[in-house]
């Protein structure tokens, strides 16, 4: 007789890494956390939140069901060891690359971003990065130290240079940040036709997408490590990515959940349809 156990993996998804299409992988590293630390558990919370959610979408009328999705589960990271931490992220990166997989990370905080772009660029040198977060997260250090989820984009732009970063629902920074972001023109007003210009413009080049979930705001999302009011409803959110629908996507993560300051879990569970909501739109 066989049993009906539940599979630690997001949606009970099955596929076998060699016929699989895409891939989730789990980067539970919340090593340069500024506020708020504990975003390391929030790979396996959207998982366990998973359970209790619907394989299909109502707002896309599609079915995970219908996808082709491998879930290789979380990597065993190094608390504090940042160099240690990247390696093993870049080289599992690699392995679903170079197998030809689309890419689905979770994190941890949003330095696990820097890591991933440095690997893709590898593949799609002529890369573009859509940033949904409501940090510019633009800062040359942050209290001296140069490798943190308050400085990722900062590096992120040094290697891709002008004009290939997009930030979206960006409401908190610096003034040297916000400088930094006219001069390079990097943040894209909500209004849609602003976004639909976006769109129009990046139109058949490679988009990876790195969604920050502080972006939601945290009076319905309140498990975030940096929570900044005045944030996206969720309804607002997924109409931001049916606008991309039709971007080429090679590639998305999605960062900063942190379960343990929501003790209902509609925090992990708003990740969880969000995350379903991103493979149907985005993944092959």
């Amino acid at each position: 007789m066989d049993l009906p156990l539940i599979e630690p993996s997001f949606l009970s998804v099955s596929t076998p890494f060699k016929t699989a299409k895409a891939v989730i992988l789990g980067c539970p590293y919340d090593g340069s956390a500024s506020f708020r630390p504990g975003a390391r558990f929030g790979p396996s919370a959207v998982r366990k939140a998973s359970w209790g959610i619907e394989t299909y979408s109502p707002y896309l009328n599609k079915d995970l069901a219908h996808r082709s999705i491998h879930d290789m589960g979380d990597l065993e990271l190094p608390l504090g060891e940042k160099k240690a931490a990247f390696d093993l992220i870049r080289k599992a990166l690699k392995k679903i690359l170079s197998a030809k997989k689309f890419p689905i990370l979770l994190g941890g905080d949003h330095l696990i971003t820097l890591p991933v772009i440095e690997e893709v660029l590898k593949s799609h040198p002529s890369l573009h990065l859509i940033h949904i977060d409501a940090h510019t997260d633009l800062r040359k250090d942050y209290l001296g130290e140069f490798l943190s989820h308050s400085t990722v984009m900062k590096k992120v732009l040094d290697l891709l240079g002008k004009g290939r970063l997009f930030q979206i629902g960006i409401r908190s920074g610096t003034e040297e940040e916000f400088s930094l972001a006219r001069k390079i023109k990097s943040i894209v007003p909500l209004e849609e036709a602003s976004l639909k210009s976006m769109v129009h413009n990046l139109k058949n080049r490679p988009v990876y997408i790195s969604l920050d979930l502080d972006v939601l705001d945290p009076g319905l999302f309140p498990g975030i490590g940096t929570p900044e009011p005045g944030g996206l409803t969720f309804r607002e959110l997924l109409s931001i990515f049916r606008m991309f629908q039709d971007l080429h996507v090679i590639g998305f993560d999605m960062v900063e959940l942190t379960p343990d300051y929501d003790p209902t879990q509609i925090s992990a569970v708003t990740a969880s349809v969000i995350l379903r909501e991103m493979i149907l739109a985005f993944c092959p």
